[in-house]
């Protein structure tokens, strides 16, 4: 996908039947169904049985089986509840007969209340960085292969890193790092279509930030990667086609599960979202 009007056409979604609706998968170059696709699919059905006046607000979500790239995902939704400030719906996703995604979202009608939030970090303009393109072009062919594979494939979203990871060494980082990330194109005055690509992005950099203490960011072709679980909490209206800062953060690794954190910042230090995740980080067997 060169541009993000493609990727929403990806999320828009086929209507089957009431509370039934079906959608399409596009590679992201791992052979499998690319986790945030999956995740912003069924938000976008879960959004199409909510009242406009509704956005969400949180969702829970778990990463059940890998999903097949050759066929449709269906996704079923069903509506817990409708309440007077808050409407909540559930969603499955199924392959082959099997459910390969949950998600739980909340949605609210906008009301005000007490405000406040974490400061903005201070870190480098995304003008004066090098997007993954422009880093995989610096390299070429030396990178690691499943980087360079990574780095090759054309996305709707345009990444920034802040912090430079050496491909070619091995060399171990605090688990800490920033991403400016902003969509390739301009969204429609639509509040959902933000949200539902913010949600898609918001799958990139994650475990990839609690493989940075243990030498591994750059070449990881020796695990496996996959993520468990995903969840969001959506603060503050924002633009997904303007500059928005992914401030990440791994706090643990255990048990073969790494932890990660996000915060995303408009240029103007406004908090508009936050993210966890947990993934399996595993040498393979």
């Amino acid at each position: 996908m060169k541009q993000v009007t493609e990727l929403i056409d990806l999320l828009k979604l086929e209507q089957l039947e009431v509370n039934l609706f079906r959608g399409q998968s596009h590679s992201v170059g791992s052979g499998r169904v690319f986790g945030g696709q999956v995740m912003a699919q069924a938000l976008s059905a879960a959004m199409q049985t909510v009242p406009d006046d509704r956005f969400v607000h949180s969702l829970h979500s778990y990463f059940l089986l890998a999903g097949d790239l050759d066929i449709p995902i269906v996704f079923e939704v069903e509506r817990i509840r409708d309440g007077g400030s808050f409407t909540t719906r559930r969603v499955k996703a199924v392959q082959h007969g099997q459910a390969i995604f949950h998600l739980s979202a909340s949605f609210q009608l906008e009301q005000e209340g007490y405000e406040h939030q974490m400061n903005m970090p201070r870190v480098s303009k995304p003008d004066d960085l090098p997007s993954w393109e422009g880093i995989a072009k610096q390299f070429g062919g030396i990178l690691p292969p499943n980087l360079k594979r990574m780095l090759d494939v054309e996305r709707p979203i345009e990444f920034r890193p802040v912090e430079f990871i050496n491909p070619l060494a091995k060399e171990k980082y605090d688990p800490i790092r920033h991403v400016w990330m902003k969509a390739k194109g301009e969204i429609p005055e639509d509040r959902r279509l933000h949200d539902l690509v913010l949600a898609y992005a918001t799958d990139y950099n994650l475990l990839t930030t609690a493989l940075l203490p243990h030498g591994l960011a750059a070449d990881f072709s020796s695990l496996t990667l996959a993520s468990l679980d995903h969840a969001m909490w959506f603060h503050r209206p924002f633009r997904m086609d303007e500059w928005l800062l992914y401030a990440l953060d791994s706090p643990s690794a255990s048990g073969a599960r790494g932890f990660t954190r996000g915060k995303v910042f408009t240029t103007d230090g406004e908090l508009v979202a936050s993210v966890a995740q947990e993934g399996l980080m595993r040498p393979k067997l």
